[in-house]
């Protein structure tokens, strides 16, 4: 209990640093009553809490609705989310997402880095190092070209140039591996701890938790270097691999959530604040539904409605399709535990968005130990070291395992989908395809496994606005009307980022 009142303490704390933090900065006259500085506890607490935001938000369902894990299909007039799924996705409606990035996360980290070193506090740095490894990690993969080298540069640089992804994967790597060496310092005045609304504790055992973040994130950059430099990718995932990384699902880079007004998963949230606008997608049911797959009644809830789980089926909203809420909906995986389906249930199966109560809890998960596990396997089919299979079955397991299955059911989903066979390729498609399950929720990580893969094989929704699915966002349109060094508007979606071509 003492924890929960804690984080929620802590997220009270970055709420309201995250209104006033990130625009002091640039106001002509700064009112009496606004933040102006904040001690570095404060500050790691709002970075956290931000960056925990951030994959559950706008990110999080622009990639999921392109790459068909959700569906925007709802009732009544059209949804921003139907628009969306259909890749009707402008630089406008990026602006929000690029200023959190870049004017809130970014910032902040920019200003603890630099309190850190004033300091003396190493872990603070390094902790920030590597949170910003990952920021910029989610910016070069999803625009490609993005601000780093001028970039958080405050008055001193308002119009900051762009740089191409594959300089800003170069100083990526830079910055984890600074971020381990101050994580590991023998001495610092200060320390993270029970502030950090991830990896919360005491430093001297959530170190281990960060170095093993910043190993196992090298290894999902360098995977990606897949398409386009093998050799670099499997030198890459072997260094990484002599050091600690991931070995179990505790080690998850993710953050939890409590049951409180604003404080709860921002996915779940979503679900509260816009009713029947977001449906798990057919593909991924489909897919789940072909293998019979125990982690159903946990992603989803059965359609039509029924509490006998033996007897439940599920499907998924298609893209295009007529606007219906007729589908199973998000479940306990996403949402947190849950009360059951208050009355009535419409008499067609379907769910009222308020039948059950969700408690918000679940985590926001930003790379698992699943995903390592699944990283593993592919880059040993592609000659990296390591056991493709026995990767491939503890990937499965992993992503079971955190689901709620039961041992008896995981063992016999492995016994009957486990074992990699055919080409190169047949087994780079069963990995991504388990990967793509295991990674329900998780931001942009199964649209940069299409990307570079192409699995699983997607069609675009009957109603899309472009022939094929989307490689980047647009440049946010303030930055192309602010921004004299912006680049020029992509004529369409089409436009690949350097490790997709």
């Amino acid at each position: 209990m003492k924890f929960f009142k804690l984080t929620y303490n802590f997220l009270l704390v970055g709420a309201i640093f995250f209104v006033t933090s990130c625009n002091d900065y640039l106001d002509i006259n700064v009112s009496p009553n606004a933040v102006s500085d904040a001690p570095i506890e404060q500050l790691l607490t709002g970075i956290t809490t931000n960056v925990g935001f951030t994959g559950g938000s706008d990110l999080n369902r622009f990639s999921s609705l392109m790459v068909q894990q959700y569906s925007g299909q709802g009732s009544g007039a059209t949804t921003q989310t139907q628009e969306f799924e259909r890749y009707n996705i402008q630089g406008s409606d990026l602006n929000n997402l690029w200023n959190s990035l870049y004017s809130t996360t970014l910032s902040d980290i920019e200003i603890m880095i630099k309190k850190a070193n004033e300091s003396n506090s190493p872990h603070y740095a390094g902790v920030g190092k590597i949170l910003k490894a990952y920021t910029y990690h989610l910016i070069a993969d999803s625009w490609g070209k993005a601000p780093y080298f001028d970039a958080i540069k405050f008055t001193d640089n308002l119009s900051p140039k762009f740089d191409d992804a594959s300089v800003i994967y170069d100083e990526i790597f830079k910055l984890l591996d600074e971020g381990i060496a101050d994580v590991s310092a023998a001495t610092s005045v200060k320390s993270p701890g029970t502030n950090s609304t991830i990896y919360s504790g005491s430093f001297a055992t959530t170190k281990n938790n960060w170095i093993k973040l910043a190993n196992t994130l090298k290894m999902r950059l360098y995977l990606h270097y897949s398409k386009v430099d093998k050799n670099k990718m499997i030198a890459g995932i072997n260094a990484a691999a002599a050091n600690p990384v991931f070995a179990a699902n505790a080690d998850n880079f993710q953050m939890s959530f409590v049951n409180a007004s604003r404080a709860q998963n921002p996915i779940h949230q979503f679900e509260l604040d816009r009713a029947n606008q977001l449906f798990p997608n057919n593909t991924i049911v489909s897919m789940m539904n072909g293998k019979s797959d125990p982690r159903r009644p946990r992603y989803f809830t059965p359609f039509p409605f029924t509490y006998n789980q033996s007897a439940a089926t599920y499907l998924g909203a298609v893209g295009g399709d007529a606007p219906s809420f007729k589908y199973s909906r998000f479940h306990i995986f996403m949402r947190g535990d849950t009360t059951k389906a208050a009355a009535p249930i419409n008499a067609d199966g379907s769910l009222n968005n308020n039948s059950y109560t969700y408690a918000g809890t679940a985590p926001i998960r930003m790379l698992t130990y699943a995903e390592y596990c699944f990283i593993r396997a592919e880059a040993a089919v592609l000659g990296a070291t390591g056991d493709a299979d026995a990767f491939f079955k503890e990937g499965i397991r992993a992503s079971m395992s955190q689901s709620g299955v039961a041992t008896a059911a995981i063992d016999a989903y492995i016994a009957a989908n486990g074992t990699l066979a055919g080409s190169e390729n047949d087994k780079i498609k069963q990995i991504i395809e388990e990967k793509f399950v295991a990674n329900f929720g998780v931001v942009l990580e199964s649209w940069t496994d299409y990307r570079r893969t192409g699995f699983p094989v997607l069609t675009p929704p009957s109603n899309s606005i472009e022939p094929a699915l989307p490689r980047s966002f647009f440049y946010p349109q303030t930055e192309i009307d602010l921004n004299p060094n912006a680049p020029a508007q992509k004529a369409n979606l089409a436009e690949r980022i350097f490790w997709d071509n």
